[in-house]
């Protein structure tokens, strides 16, 4: 597939990324967010007891490591702004129904964000 492909594929998309403080994770996201900056948004699910420890955990284990400095530089001031805009981040665990999610607001901006079939009408 051609990066021009996935490039058109990911616009206007929204995505859920579990283990994102992992390192493919970490590279995935970067890699995104700088060359697709129109897409939807990205939900991240990280492992935390509740919402502050996980925004804790994006802040420090992610969005400030040396690997996001392109991004920070390419966009400047508006570094925070687009990354509210275009993350959400959730306490939550794999191991768990439904992902361990408690928020059902949360839940349910997840369920109106995802893909629309026939089926879900």
């Amino acid at each position: 597939m051609e990066v021009r492909s996935v490039l058109q594929f990911l616009q206007d998309k929204t995505i859920l990324v579990v283990g994102a403080t992992g390192f493919l994770a970490k590279i995935f996201l970067e890699k995104v967010l700088r060359v697709q900056p129109n897409i939807k948004k990205v939900f991240l699910l990280l492992r935390a007891a509740d919402a502050k420890s996980a925004t804790h955990r994006l802040n420090n284990e992610i969005l400030g490591t040396d690997l996001f400095n392109l991004l920070k530089e390419k966009l400047g001031t508006n570094f925070k702004s687009f990354i509210s805009e275009k993350l959400t981040v959730f306490p939550g665990d794999i191991c768990y129904e439904d992902l361990g999610l408690k928020d059902s607001i949360l839940r349910e901006e997840m369920n109106n964000e995802g893909p629309k079939s026939d089926l879900n009408t």
